[in-house]
Protein backbone atom coordinates (compact mmCIF):
# COMPACT_ATOMS: atom_id res chain seq x y z
CA UNK A 1 0.00 0.00 0.00
CA UNK A 2 1.78 3.51 -0.87
CA UNK A 3 1.65 6.14 1.72
CA UNK A 4 1.67 10.23 1.70
CA UNK A 5 3.44 11.34 4.59
CA UNK A 6 2.82 15.18 5.34
CA UNK A 7 5.65 16.00 7.46
CA UNK A 8 5.06 19.87 7.41
CA UNK A 9 2.26 22.28 5.75
CA UNK A 10 2.87 25.92 6.46
CA UNK A 11 -0.09 28.14 3.94
CA UNK A 12 0.12 31.78 4.80
CA UNK A 13 -0.71 35.06 3.33
CA UNK A 14 0.99 38.57 4.13
CA UNK A 15 -1.07 38.82 7.07
CA UNK A 16 -1.00 35.77 8.65
CA UNK A 17 -0.70 31.38 8.53
CA UNK A 18 -3.82 29.73 7.57
CA UNK A 19 -2.47 26.07 7.38
CA UNK A 20 -0.51 24.71 10.08
CA UNK A 21 -0.33 20.77 9.86
CA UNK A 22 1.07 17.72 9.22
CA UNK A 23 -0.81 14.31 8.64
CA UNK A 24 -0.21 10.80 7.21
CA UNK A 25 -2.16 9.65 4.31
CA UNK A 26 -2.57 6.02 4.61
CA UNK A 27 -4.84 4.24 3.23
CA UNK A 28 -8.35 5.50 3.16
CA UNK A 29 -8.29 8.98 5.58
CA UNK A 30 -10.90 11.93 5.68
CA UNK A 31 -9.71 15.33 6.13
CA UNK A 32 -12.72 16.91 8.31
CA UNK A 33 -13.83 20.43 9.00
CA UNK A 34 -16.42 23.41 8.25
CA UNK A 35 -16.00 25.83 5.74
CA UNK A 36 -12.88 28.07 5.90
CA UNK A 37 -11.41 24.95 8.13
CA UNK A 38 -8.26 24.97 5.56
CA UNK A 39 -9.87 21.69 3.61
CA UNK A 40 -9.26 22.83 0.28
CA UNK A 41 -6.65 25.00 0.58
CA UNK A 42 -4.41 21.75 1.63
CA UNK A 43 -5.77 19.92 -1.33
CA UNK A 44 -5.01 22.65 -3.80
CA UNK A 45 -1.40 22.30 -1.86
CA UNK A 46 -1.54 18.85 -3.24
CA UNK A 47 -2.36 19.32 -6.22
CA UNK A 48 0.36 22.49 -6.66
CA UNK A 49 -2.73 25.04 -7.28
CA UNK A 50 -2.40 27.15 -4.81
CA UNK A 51 -3.08 30.67 -5.70
CA UNK A 52 -0.58 32.71 -6.20
CA UNK A 53 -1.20 35.10 -3.64
CA UNK A 54 -0.13 32.33 -0.82
CA UNK A 55 3.18 31.05 0.11
CA UNK A 56 3.99 27.80 1.37
CA UNK A 57 6.27 25.69 2.99
CA UNK A 58 5.66 22.26 2.80
CA UNK A 59 8.13 19.26 3.67
CA UNK A 60 6.55 15.25 1.82
CA UNK A 61 7.42 11.83 2.01
CA UNK A 62 5.40 9.17 -0.49
CA UNK A 63 6.54 6.43 -1.87
CA UNK A 64 5.88 7.57 -5.69
CA UNK A 65 5.98 10.77 -7.37
CA UNK A 66 3.43 13.42 -6.74
CA UNK A 67 2.75 13.85 -9.98
CA UNK A 68 -0.34 14.87 -12.02
CA UNK A 69 -0.48 11.08 -13.45
CA UNK A 70 -0.16 9.74 -9.85
CA UNK A 71 -2.77 12.01 -8.27
CA UNK A 72 -6.26 11.76 -9.36
CA UNK A 73 -9.19 14.42 -8.45
CA UNK A 74 -12.61 14.27 -8.04
CA UNK A 75 -14.49 17.81 -7.32
CA UNK A 76 -17.47 17.85 -5.43
CA UNK A 77 -19.82 19.46 -8.36
CA UNK A 78 -20.08 16.74 -11.40
CA UNK A 79 -22.56 19.28 -13.24
CA UNK A 80 -19.60 21.63 -13.57
CA UNK A 81 -16.96 19.74 -13.68
CA UNK A 82 -17.55 18.34 -17.47
CA UNK A 83 -17.76 20.59 -20.29
CA UNK A 84 -21.77 20.66 -20.96
CA UNK A 85 -21.31 20.78 -25.10
CA UNK A 86 -18.75 17.60 -25.63
CA UNK A 87 -19.70 14.24 -25.29
CA UNK A 88 -18.35 12.05 -22.97
CA UNK A 89 -16.60 9.60 -24.93
CA UNK A 90 -14.34 13.15 -25.79
CA UNK A 91 -13.68 13.84 -22.24
CA UNK A 92 -11.33 11.22 -21.42
CA UNK A 93 -7.19 11.34 -22.71
CA UNK A 94 -7.38 7.03 -23.01
CA UNK A 95 -7.99 4.62 -25.57
CA UNK A 96 -11.21 3.44 -26.04
CA UNK A 97 -10.60 0.23 -24.55
CA UNK A 98 -9.66 1.94 -21.90
CA UNK A 99 -12.23 4.09 -21.67
CA UNK A 100 -14.75 1.11 -21.87
CA UNK A 101 -12.93 -0.28 -18.80
CA UNK A 102 -13.23 2.42 -16.45
CA UNK A 103 -17.11 3.13 -17.32
CA UNK A 104 -16.94 -0.81 -16.34
CA UNK A 105 -15.41 -0.17 -13.19
CA UNK A 106 -17.47 2.30 -12.27
CA UNK A 107 -20.93 0.89 -13.10
CA UNK A 108 -21.30 2.73 -16.12
CA UNK A 109 -22.62 0.81 -19.83
CA UNK A 110 -20.55 1.50 -23.42
CA UNK A 111 -23.81 3.89 -24.29
CA UNK A 112 -22.37 6.59 -21.50
CA UNK A 113 -19.55 7.83 -23.99
CA UNK A 114 -22.28 8.92 -26.52
CA UNK A 115 -23.81 10.99 -24.26
CA UNK A 116 -23.72 14.76 -23.37
CA UNK A 117 -23.28 15.49 -19.62
CA UNK A 118 -26.76 17.02 -19.57
CA UNK A 119 -28.05 14.02 -20.48
CA UNK A 120 -27.08 12.19 -17.63
CA UNK A 121 -28.23 12.12 -13.98
CA UNK A 122 -25.88 13.69 -11.19
CA UNK A 123 -25.16 10.24 -10.19
CA UNK A 124 -24.18 9.04 -13.38
CA UNK A 125 -21.78 12.29 -13.71
CA UNK A 126 -20.36 12.03 -10.34
CA UNK A 127 -19.56 8.04 -11.74
CA UNK A 128 -17.60 9.47 -15.18
CA UNK A 129 -16.05 12.17 -12.92
CA UNK A 130 -14.29 9.34 -10.98
CA UNK A 131 -13.33 7.19 -13.95
CA UNK A 132 -12.11 10.11 -15.48
CA UNK A 133 -9.60 10.66 -12.37
CA UNK A 134 -9.08 7.11 -12.63
CA UNK A 135 -8.15 7.12 -16.57
CA UNK A 136 -4.30 7.67 -15.43
CA UNK A 137 -3.91 4.96 -12.98
CA UNK A 138 -3.14 7.43 -9.72
CA UNK A 139 -2.10 5.72 -7.05
CA UNK A 140 -3.77 8.89 -5.23
CA UNK A 141 -7.44 9.55 -5.66
CA UNK A 142 -8.19 13.16 -3.90
CA UNK A 143 -12.15 13.54 -3.11
CA UNK A 144 -13.23 17.25 -2.67
CA UNK A 145 -17.10 17.01 -1.21
CA UNK A 146 -17.58 14.49 -3.85
CA UNK A 147 -21.53 13.81 -2.63
CA UNK A 148 -22.67 17.45 -1.90
CA UNK A 149 -24.09 18.23 -5.00
CA UNK A 150 -26.30 14.72 -5.14
CA UNK A 151 -29.39 13.43 -3.50
CA UNK A 152 -29.16 10.38 -0.55
CA UNK A 153 -29.64 7.85 -3.41
CA UNK A 154 -26.88 8.95 -5.68
CA UNK A 155 -24.90 9.60 -2.46
CA UNK A 156 -24.99 6.31 -0.75
CA UNK A 157 -24.79 5.37 -4.06
CA UNK A 158 -21.33 6.91 -4.99
CA UNK A 159 -20.06 6.22 -0.88
CA UNK A 160 -20.33 2.19 -1.81
CA UNK A 161 -18.46 2.84 -5.25
CA UNK A 162 -15.79 4.53 -3.57
CA UNK A 163 -15.73 1.71 -0.76
CA UNK A 164 -15.17 -0.66 -3.50
CA UNK A 165 -12.81 0.71 -5.66
CA UNK A 166 -10.51 1.90 -2.71
CA UNK A 167 -10.32 -2.23 -1.69
CA UNK A 168 -9.92 -3.08 -5.31
CA UNK A 169 -7.64 -0.58 -6.68
CA UNK A 170 -5.43 -0.76 -3.65
CA UNK A 171 -5.35 3.57 -3.97
CA UNK A 172 -5.27 5.83 -1.32
CA UNK A 173 -8.22 7.57 -1.07
CA UNK A 174 -7.72 11.60 0.95
CA UNK A 175 -11.59 12.46 1.50
CA UNK A 176 -12.10 15.68 1.85
CA UNK A 177 -15.47 16.61 3.83
CA UNK A 178 -17.74 18.62 6.34
CA UNK A 179 -20.22 15.86 6.97
CA UNK A 180 -18.30 13.28 9.42
CA UNK A 181 -20.99 11.04 9.38
CA UNK A 182 -20.60 10.28 5.27
CA UNK A 183 -17.50 8.39 5.73
CA UNK A 184 -17.51 6.30 8.48
CA UNK A 185 -18.17 3.53 5.83
CA UNK A 186 -15.21 4.04 3.75
CA UNK A 187 -12.22 6.10 5.95
CA UNK A 188 -9.95 4.22 8.03
CA UNK A 189 -8.51 7.35 9.49
CA UNK A 190 -9.97 10.86 10.52
CA UNK A 191 -8.20 13.82 10.76
CA UNK A 192 -10.28 16.96 11.97
CA UNK A 193 -9.06 20.55 11.59
CA UNK A 194 -9.84 23.79 12.53
CA UNK A 195 -8.60 27.25 11.45
CA UNK A 196 -5.73 25.44 9.41
CA UNK A 197 -4.95 23.05 12.86
CA UNK A 198 -5.30 19.52 13.89
CA UNK A 199 -7.49 19.24 16.49
CA UNK A 200 -8.16 15.34 16.49
CA UNK A 201 -6.59 12.55 14.63
CA UNK A 202 -6.94 8.55 15.06
CA UNK A 203 -8.74 5.60 13.71
CA UNK A 204 -12.11 6.15 12.55
CA UNK A 205 -14.39 3.92 14.73
CA UNK A 206 -12.18 5.31 17.90
CA UNK A 207 -13.35 8.73 17.10
CA UNK A 208 -16.65 8.07 16.04
CA UNK A 209 -17.30 6.22 19.32
CA UNK A 210 -14.99 8.50 21.72
CA UNK A 211 -14.25 11.54 20.52
CA UNK A 212 -11.88 13.62 22.73
CA UNK A 213 -12.20 16.70 21.08
CA UNK A 214 -14.92 19.44 21.97
CA UNK A 215 -14.71 20.57 18.06
CA UNK A 216 -15.58 16.71 17.36
CA UNK A 217 -18.32 16.42 19.32
CA UNK A 218 -19.85 19.13 17.40
CA UNK A 219 -19.02 17.71 14.12
CA UNK A 220 -20.51 14.32 15.42
CA UNK A 221 -23.90 16.25 16.58
CA UNK A 222 -24.79 18.58 13.51
CA UNK A 223 -23.71 19.88 10.12
CA UNK A 224 -22.47 23.08 11.27
CA UNK A 225 -26.18 24.40 11.18
CA UNK A 226 -25.18 25.96 14.37
CA UNK A 227 -22.66 29.11 12.72
CA UNK A 228 -21.70 30.48 16.63
CA UNK A 229 -20.17 27.16 18.20
CA UNK A 230 -17.55 27.98 19.72
CA UNK A 231 -14.89 25.15 21.54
Amino acid sequence: MAYLNIKKLHIFDENKKLVDLCLDIHSSTALIGQSGSGKSLTLKSILKLLPSNLKVKCEMDSDFELSKENIGFVPQNPFTSLSPMTKIESQFFCSLEKKLDLLNLVGLEAWTLKRFPTQLSGGQLQRVVIAIALSTTPKLLLLDEPTTALDNKSKKTILTLLEHLQEKLDILLLFVTHDIHSIKDICNNIVIIRNGIVVEKGITKNILHNPLNSYTKHLLESTFENKNFRS
